[in-house]
């Protein structure tokens, strides 16, 4: 990574969350905002029709996400609200819940923590089925989402939900979700390899590695053969019925962000999968003692509408997780997790927010 010199003026200045690190600039040239906001909008045109109307639900300082919602659905011809619920003052629950009566969003891209958190607050207000009717798309972006949390938000909203961003403040946006919820590789942007050995190699279908990329767009901070972090899998463009001719990715998590729980190494799709998967389920939090993972507890989040015994609950997560190995030393279950759980979008860190080390 090195930063260009130039007598231009910068058109935005970001910095990257210091999830991994201390927070890095990368600030951004005309150049890099339009290459990027142009080639996402080539995916996301597949859902988003001129007029529709955006709610998006993602901060918007510091970080790019929401500026990238924004650009392109302003270039797409749609009409966008940015509505961050976790700014105090500005926009909090209440003033959202009235929004989205008066708005009516047909689309709404958030962070899966946030639009869990906002799910529960409409269950318990009874406003639920209200404020998602007439709501198409959920558009997921900001942490990594699991199939089977997709799959439970759109049970609930009776919408599509789609993971539709994969990238970060450093590299711009490096695939996009099309609507058959797979997230494509954008080359016209990025050339991409895996680590493989120690080695790049290309990033052929079948290939499990470490993802690293070359910017073709990213002028004011251009990178070569950067290191993610990120563990993924390569797909064929043949794996997605939606005809699109890129590449499918599967992102799994950062291979720094691996726990080990009984001997058995778990990434943040791992755990969600079954946590997710688990009706009455909506958050929850790993408690380890020891780095080895000898002793950890798992803490759910009930739903607000958990009608069940909390310990049918218990039991029935011990038993999904032993099927892959996976002893906790206790499994509980609270009303509520902390807020940090839940604030998401683009400032998320799986071992931040969801590993707790305890005494």
């Amino acid at each position: 990574m090195f930063l260009r010199h130039t007598d231009a003026p910068y058109h935005k200045y970001y910095e990257t969350s210091g999830s991994t690190g201390l927070p890095t600039p990368t600030p951004r040239l005309p150049e890099d905002t339009i290459w990027n906001t142009v080639s996402v909008a080539t995916i996301w045109s597949r859902v988003l029709r001129p007029g529709d109307r955006v709610a998006a639900l993602l901060p918007s300082d510091v970080a790019p996400v929401c500026d990238l919602v924004a650009g392109v659905t302003e270039y797409l011809d749609c009409t966008m609200l940015r509505a961050y619920p976790f700014t105090q003052g500005i926009c909090d629950w209440d003033r959202l819940e009235s929004l989205f009566t008066t708005y009516r969003p047909q689309h709404v891209f958030a962070a899966p923590g946030v639009i869990l958190q906002w799910t529960r607050l409409l269950k318990r207000r009874g406003r639920l089925a209200e404020i998602s009717d007439g709501v198409e798309s959920l558009m997921l972006l900001g942490e990594v989402s699991s199939r089977s949390l997709r799959a439970r938000l759109a049970e609930i909203w009776g919408a599509r939900v789609i993971d539709v961003s994969y990238g970060s403040t450093e590299t711009g946006t490096i695939a996009a979700g099309c609507e058959e919820d797979r997230l494509h590789l954008l080359l016209q942007s990025h050339l991409v390899e895996v680590l493989a050995d120690d080695q790049a190699v290309p990033a052929e279908a079948g290939r499990t590695g470490e993802l690293v990329v070359t910017t073709l767009n990213n002028f004011a901070r251009p990178l070569l053969r950067y290191a993610t972090g990120d563990l993924v899998t390569l797909h064929s463009a043949r794996d997605c019925g939606c005809g699109l001719g890129l590449p499918v990715v599967t992102v799994h998590g950062r291979n720094a962000e691996g726990i080990t729980v009984s001997g058995v190494p778990l990434s943040a799709a791992a755990v969600e999968e079954i946590v997710y998967s688990t009706p009455g389920v909506t958050g929850y939090l790993v408690q380890l003692k020891r780095p080895d993972g000898a002793s950890a507890r798992l803490v759910v989040e009930r739903d607000v509408d958990f009608s069940g015994d909390p310990s049918d609950l218990h039991e029935q997560l011990h038993k999904e997780f032993a099927d892959i190995g996976v002893e906790w030393t206790q499994v509980i279950s609270v009303e509520e997790l902390p807020q940090l759980n839940k604030s998401g979008g683009s400032q998320k860190n799986w071992k931040r927010t969801n590993i707790q080390w305890v005494g």
